[in-house]
């Protein structure tokens, strides 16, 4: 019996969740696995960077899940500093570059995963690659960073988008006892709230002392004669910086799969089937943050650069590379953050998002306590539901709250995905005891207004 060979492209959740799946089903007698990772470091939490950064966690490799020797001691050929530059789909091989020496190598494969990741956002401005510039996706981006903070020359810190990395870089800033601005083409931060929700954002940043400059785009980053960073210029204003962190976002990094001919959709993510193998390509499968997924709610394609996407496209990849049969239905867009005390959480759908869809829709928003009100700790929360407009299937929910708020968002997850109306969770039995919740959950609140208020415009 032949051996055949896997080829997985990126070394990190998804590549290495699908590597790890595809060994533990089948062992090097049957299936040879070659992994490459331009970078440094395997199997880590990019989403724990900013926590890194801002002195939570302890050091670097309190992020690591797996390194690079424990892969390699389960049977799984892995290549650092070694970027994948061309696939060719037709000969069933990949081209890779060491990226230290510069030589180059064609590896063949039977089954290719690609799992490329996604690439920091970095605006096409002058000096935006001025030293003191900073993007933060990988473990490098982060230690990069902190090399810049233990080095710069004062304490003054501008950051360039206020999404979810935005927010959490300020929050790290902060911590680090630098004066933070945060400069935001938006009308509030939080883009991927209402504005009504990213307003309570707002205030929150500014009663921790973060600076909040909206509605302004950045047309240039300044710089010192030696080319460091000086501040960031918009149409209006210039702050001053010693350190700039980027925080608009990411993109699907799918150069290299497009360069191949792979499908890509809308967002530039690649386009994969419930198995996530490439549309149109038996032997090739995609994962994590270089691909779209499928949105439950709005039955749309989106990309959603999350860690917890990727490890379960891992898994499902690994398990039908090794032969097996398993799928990934879709997302309901949940997603959680934090600025200091500050906890923001949503799933589901927006306002424009709900439009973009073509659905009708009525909106509430309620306000609550984190636990019973008389009970020692109790904080408020806002609590925003989206219910489809006669019918009542509930759309989405966002919360905004202090210690208790961010994880209520998986009640409405839970319900988002098995299709409920919001009259059907008002009986949902969830756990109550004063130290925990009010007699009537936050998220039931809103559920039970939201259902008088479709009730009503049933009527209309």
């Amino acid at each position: 019996m032949s051996i055949e060979r896997l080829v997985v492209i990126g070394g990190d959740a998804a590549g290495m969740s699908a590597a790890s799946r595809a060994r533990r089903l089948k062992g090097p007698e049957e299936l040879e696995i070659v992994a490459f990772e331009r970078g440094h470091f395997t199997s880590y939490s990019a989403c724990g960077i900013p926590y890194w950064v801002g002195g939570d966690v302890a050091g670097r490799d309190d992020l690591v899940a797996r390194t690079p020797e424990e892969h390699r001691a389960r049977g799984i050929d892995l290549r650092l500093r070694t970027e994948v530059t061309e696939i060719d789909v037709a000969g069933r091989r990949v081209r890779a570059r060491a990226v230290d020496s510069g030589a180059q190598s064609w590896t063949s494969y039977d089954k290719l995963v690609v799992a490329t990741g996604a690439r920091p956002i970095r605006p096409d401005l002058p000096g935006a690659d001025a030293a003191g510039v900073h993007g933060v996706q990988t473990l490098d981006d982060g230690q990069a960073l902190i090399d810049t903070l233990s080095r710069a020359r004062g304490r003054r810190a501008v950051v360039v988008g206020a999404g979810y990395i935005g927010v959490e870089m300020a929050e790290a800033l902060i911590n680090r006892g630098y004066e933070v601005t945060v400069v935001n083409r938006g009308s509030e931060p939080m883009s991927t709230l209402d504005p009504d929700m990213g307003r309570l954002v707002h205030r929150a940043m500014e009663g921790m002392g973060i600076s909040m400059v909206n509605d302004a785009e950045v047309t240039e980053v300044c710089t010192t004669r030696d080319g460091r960073v000086r501040a960031v210029r918009t149409a209006d204003a210039e702050y001053p910086a010693d350190v700039v962190v980027l925080g608009i976002g990411v993109r699907p990094e799918t150069a290299l799969a497009q360069a191949a001919g792979l499908p890509v959709g809308g967002h530039g993510g690649l386009l994969t089937d419930l198995a996530m193998r490439v549309r149109g390509h038996e032997e090739i499968w995609a994962g994590g943050d270089c691909v779209e997924v499928f949105d439950l709610v709005s039955g749309q394609e989106r990309h959603i650069a999350l860690g917890t996407h990727a490890n379960k496209h891992g898994q499902v990849i690994g398990a039908n590379v090794a032969g097996g049969y398993a799928t990934f239905p879709g997302v309901v867009g949940t997603a959680v953050s934090k600025v200091c005390d500050l906890e923001i959480a949503r799933t589901g759908l927006r306002e424009k998002d709900a439009h973009r869809a073509g659905l009708r829709f009525e909106t509430v928003t309620v306000e609550s306590t984190s636990r019973a009100g008389y009970y020692p700790g109790a904080s408020p929360m806002t609590v925003k539901m989206l219910a489809e407009r006669r019918t009542g299937r509930l759309l989405g929910v966002q919360i905004v709250g202090r210690e208790g708020a961010g994880k209520r968002v998986d009640v409405a997850a839970v319900a988002l995905t098995a299709g409920m109306t919001v009259e059907r969770m008002t009986s949902l039995d969830l756990g109550y005891a004063p130290p925990f919740s009010p007699v009537w959950d936050p998220v039931l609140v809103a559920a039970r207004k939201a259902t008088a208020k479709v009730h009503g415009s049933g009527r209309e």
